[in-house]
């Protein structure tokens, strides 16, 4: 496994170039299994894991914070915390909904209190929220930074030009700038990103995480069929790709597949990684046992050749 390390846009953050998402934590991973799936990471050269302070209030029984909890307790019994860079968020959280000042603020001392740790590496200001001004919640952050509660500033579900206003913000009245960008991004999800957010990255030098970087399974390869996905928890999530396009898509990904001696998730996430800007695609890991071929990315070289085919193959998915 690579060590090799990318830095968070102008920040000192150095990452590794897959990030390990803390969504299953405390979910559909219960403690046990998420700790083995944190030591498995971390055995590999992983420094960097993303949750979010909503994570996962959506579960029966969850109130939000269940996997910074868990994450904070890894961080505990191994005593590795300056090893590893840790993301959250605020904005969703069921008791600090939104972005004002004093919600910011206090969700951030919540997340530090729950994680275990007197910095947050990279808070993302997780949707945007039109009710508050954006002066406010770029004054929130900057000050967040100077009190030493944060360390950088990355922004997630905003528009290009939310973006471009938070920049000129903080330039005007002198707060440290965002260098990261978390946006909905992967082979069958391409056509905002592509059209208005990747070059605001490049113009800004913000490093890209994408989420929901194997589209909810679909680009596992898993669903061949509308069938397969009949009855399942995501089948909502993956409706849109089960047509003739999509399958078109996983049959190019799978040729490039054999052809690395590899999984179909691994080449889709060596996609993003090649991608301008792409620092390392977010990709969430229930067990251990779905990790390496999630590490394996990392290594995955893609040729010339190989990235124009699947780019081609998702051309209906730029739209």
């Amino acid at each position: 496994m690579t060590d090799q390390r990318v830095t968070i846009g102008n920040s000192d953050l150095q990452v590794f170039p897959l990030v390990l998402g803390g969504n299953t934590f405390g979910w559909t991973s219960d403690e046990k299994t998420s700790r083995a799936v944190l030591d498995a990471y971390a055995e590999a050269g992983g420094n960097f894991i993303d949750t979010a302070d909503v994570h996962s209030a959506w579960a029966p029984g969850n109130a939000g914070g269940e996997s910074e909890i868990l994450l904070g307790r890894w961080l505990a019994v191994h005593s590795n915390r300056d090893d590893m860079v840790i993301a959250t968020k605020v904005s969703e959280h069921p008791q600090y909904k939104g972005l004002s000042r004093d919600n910011i603020i206090a969700a951030a001392n919540e997340s530090l209190l729950r994680l275990g740790i007197d910095t947050i590496d990279l808070y993302y200001a997780h949707f945007d929220d039109k009710n508050t001004p954006l002066e406010e919640t770029a004054a929130a952050f900057d000050e967040l930074v100077k009190a030493g509660k944060i360390r950088a500033i990355g922004v997630s579900n905003y528009s290009a030009d939310r973006i471009e206003e938070w920049f000129r913000i903080a330039r005007a009245n002198g707060y440290a700038l965002p260098v990261a960008l978390e946006p909905h991004y992967n082979l069958v999800t391409r056509g905002n990103y592509e059209r208005t957010l990747a070059p605001l990255a490049a113009r800004e030098n913000l490093a890209v995480f994408p989420y929901f970087s194997l589209a909810a399974g679909f680009l596992t390869g898993k669903y061949r069929s509308a069938a397969d996905a009949e009855g399942k928890a995501r089948q909502g999530m993956v409706a849109d790709y089960l047509n003739d396009e999509g399958f078109a898509l996983i049959d190019a990904l799978d040729a490039v597949a054999k052809a690395h001696g590899t999984q179909i998730a691994t080449v889709a996430l060596a996609w993003l990684r090649h991608r301008p800007q792409v620092a390392g695609p977010i990709a969430s890991a229930r067990t251990p046992e779905q990790l390496p071929a999630l590490l394996a990315s990392v290594d995955l070289q893609l040729s010339a050749d190989e990235i124009a085919a699947l780019d081609k193959a998702s051309e209906p998915f730029t739209k």
